[in-house]
């Protein structure tokens, strides 16, 4: 039994050996092509040493929440500076429109409730020069109601187009990250290139062109 286990090691060390002196054998001659072809102009680049940029997979839910916290901070996180100033214009024009037609409407509905009260003091009876005693008023009161429900179905409107454009900001600052972080590197590519191995019998070198694509 130990002779068996002793011839075993041996057997084992005699090819643990043999596959050291090959790939020793190989690099080196692996390292002469590349010394020859240096020489000649050809670089040669070890693609498998190349590092690729880590992936973080919470960066979107990152830049989402931001955004979502305050309108703008994940195009920051994403590093779009040029977008935060297009996402605070269309936001803030949203809010300004939805104030601009809500205070219209109070006006108007103010105006029209004090009509139907029985008041002639309300801003829309006399807009300009003094009416005539007896005279119609300026905007009647089917006019005030008219404005009225205008001016809330802009604010109302304007409310949902503010709500979208934040909701866009927050999708704009996930779908953006994601995107920066695609890969779009050499591995997803269609390359023609020199073409350099090795000849198994006359260990030569064997030049040529090659097209690769890589997926």
């Amino acid at each position: 039994m130990s002779k068996y286990l002793v011839s075993l090691a041996i057997y084992f060390l005699v090819i643990t050996f043999g596959l050291a002196q090959e790939e020793e054998k190989n690099t080196q001659a692996s390292d002469s092509i590349k010394t020859t072809l240096n020489k000649e102009g050809v670089k040669v680049v070890d693609t498998l040493k190349v590092k690729k940029k880590a992936i973080n997979p919470l960066a979107p839910s990152k830049s989402a929440f931001y955004s979502a916290v305050f309108p703008g901070l994940g195009q920051i996180y994403n590093k779009r500076y040029w977008k935060v100033p297009i996402v605070y214009a269309i936001i803030g024009g949203g809010i300004y429109g939805y104030i601009y037609n809500d205070d219209l409407y109070d006006r108007f509905r103010t105006a029209y409730k004090r009509r139907l009260a029985g008041f002639t003091d309300d801003e829309f009876y006399d807009l300009g020069t003094p009416n005539a005693p007896g005279a119609d008023p300026d905007f009647s009161d089917s006019a005030l109601e008219s404005a009225q429900e205008r001016y809330q179905e802009d604010r109302d409107l304007w409310l949902l187009v503010t709500i979208g454009m934040y909701a866009l900001n927050i999708v704009d600052a996930n779908v953006d990250s994601h995107l920066k972080q695609f890969n779009v590197d050499d591995d997803l590519s269609m390359d023609f290139k020199p073409f350099l191995d090795m000849d198994a019998i006359t260990a030569k070198p064997v030049y040529g062109m090659a097209l690769t694509i890589k997926f």
